[in-house]
């Protein structure tokens, strides 16, 4: 469709073409995902439409009008804040996910440093670990701040000594994970924060895994390490309630420790000729239902709910982690300490991209890993159901791999392992922007409207492979 029908369509029948469209999704509803979506039940999803279609059409941009959502936003923020050890004058925004809440911890201590004056002429630096989410990446391009980015130790947490050792005098902000998406570990956060205390340089957690799941984690036994606001130096925390805090997409959570770091989040424009403006946070417009069904959430899930979640979420967790260790060939990398975790060969003939392949091919939703090679899983109370099918599964794909080991240079195996392998960075980013560009653009080719010819990723992937070639001859 190409353009705005001359007459409209009954509105059955464009529901029942969306509902086909649907059909070469992602079955998340199955537990054939282990990532994009974090699904508790169809009767929790049916009562989040309901919280959320109540809230449709409102708008939080002006929270005179629409008071009731000023209430569910300032109610969730002090919740959040007492599960994550923060005191009364903890404040904070929702955001619409946590790439909203990362961009705007960017802008906010780049807009403190500009305050104090805190650099001259050169680019305001802030320092990350290689393992920290590529959101932060995108927060430091879009406000033009130089990203310094250090790297892991064996067990995948950031090195310390390192760190320290990047900071200077246009450092203005650290962050660290909470744990980190590729490998579930968490970062020595007290270590850190004592770190920023004694440099004065504020300090982002960014928890928007684990802000609903580490704090029930320690609450029905498990050894949690610190890192939250009971920390020395931690200065704001990023938790996304759309993830394990089960609510509607997108709502996530910025907080900070007091007011003197939130006021240089806020944007006001007292000029402008249709008034003087006023926003809390990157929209305008900031859509009612996320908030709403946010803050329905926690008050159906309760303490109780999310403890029970956990309990439910580590088991299967186990499960997979134990099972996955129990094959030979395979290891999952490092210690994960919550439930996201990934593993990798320990085979040089086991390509574990050819392996991601074979599983796909069973109907699994696989999520792969560079540096190191990996697979990747965000387990979910749906997973418990699935758990031991996955498992079975996992083990026939080893096997047909070890048996079959040509697969590594066909199809998606060989395209990701160039990937992640190409000495040539650079091009990979070249390759990718001509993808975007076909996508978005003004004829945006997909996949799904030529089901005959190579998916755009595989295509991006031998375009690299011919490069090469010619570069090496």
């Amino acid at each position: 469709m190409s353009s705005i029908p001359l007459k409209g369509k009954p509105y059955d029948e464009i529901l029942n073409d969306m509902e086909s469209f649907r059909t070469q999704d992602a079955d998340f509803l199955g537990g054939r995902t282990w990532s994009l979506v974090y699904h508790l039940s169809q009767k929790h999803d049916a009562f989040l439409k309901k919280a959320h279609n109540l809230y449709f059409s409102e708008n939080a941009l002006n929270p005179m009008a629409f008071k009731s959502l000023k209430r569910f936003e300032h109610e969730v923020v002090k919740m959040a804040a007492g599960l994550l050890n923060g005191d009364e004058n903890v404040v904070g925004t929702m955001t619409s996910g946590g790439t909203e809440s990362c961009l705007l911890a960017v802008m906010a201590y780049r807009e403190l440093a500009r305050s104090k004056k805190r650099w001259g002429k050169v680019r305001p630096e802030m320092i990350a670990p290689e393992s920290v989410h590529v959101a932060w990446g995108k927060a430091a391009k879009y406000f033009n701040v130089k990203m310094v980015n250090i790297p892991l130790k064996d067990d995948f947490t950031v090195d310390i000594d390192i760190l320290k050792k990047k900071i200077n005098k246009n450092t203005i902000m650290i962050t660290a994970s909470a744990p980190s998406y590729p490998h579930g570990v968490i970062d020595p956060i007290e270590e850190i924060g004592h770190i920023a205390c004694e440099k004065k340089i504020p300090f982002h957690v960014d928890a928007c895994l684990g802000g609903f799941f580490l704090p029930f984690m320690e609450q029905i036994g498990y050894l949690i390490p610190a890192f939250d606001f009971q920390c020395k130096g931690v200065t704001s925390i990023s938790a996304d309630v759309h993830k394990y805090g089960f609510g509607a997409k997108g709502a996530s959570i910025l907080l900070y420790k007091n007011m003197a770091y939130l006021k240089h989040q806020f944007f006001i424009h007292q000029n402008w000729p249709g008034g003087v403006f006023a926003s809390p946070a990157l929209l305008g417009t900031r859509p009612g239902g996320p908030i709403a069904a946010g803050w329905a959430a926690m008050n159906a899930m309760g303490l109780n709910g999310y403890q029970h979640m956990a309990k439910k979420v580590m088991a299967t967790t186990k499960k997979l982690i134990n099972g996955i260790n129990c094959l030979q060939g395979l290891k999952v990398m490092g210690k994960p300490q919550m439930s996201v975790f990934a593993y990798g060969s320990t085979n040089d003939k086991i390509d574990i991209f050819a392996v991601g392949d074979v599983m796909e091919n069973k109907g699994w939703h696989i999520d792969r890993l560079q540096r190191p090679e990996g697979l990747h899983a965000m387990v979910t109370p749906g997973h418990e159901a699935v758990a031991d099918q996955y498992l079975l599964d996992l083990k026939d794909a080893l096997e047909f791999v070890k048996d079959h080991p040509d697969l590594a240079s066909k199809g998606n195996a060989a395209m990701y392992g160039m990937i992640a392998n190409v000495p040539f960075r650079g091009l990979i980013k070249k390759e990718v922007g001509k993808m975007m560009e076909k996508m978005y653009g003004p004829d945006c080719e997909m996949p799904m409207d030529n089901p005959g010819k190579e998916s755009l990723p595989v295509r991006i992937g031998t375009g690299i492979l011919k490069w090469i070639s010619k570069r090496t001859k």
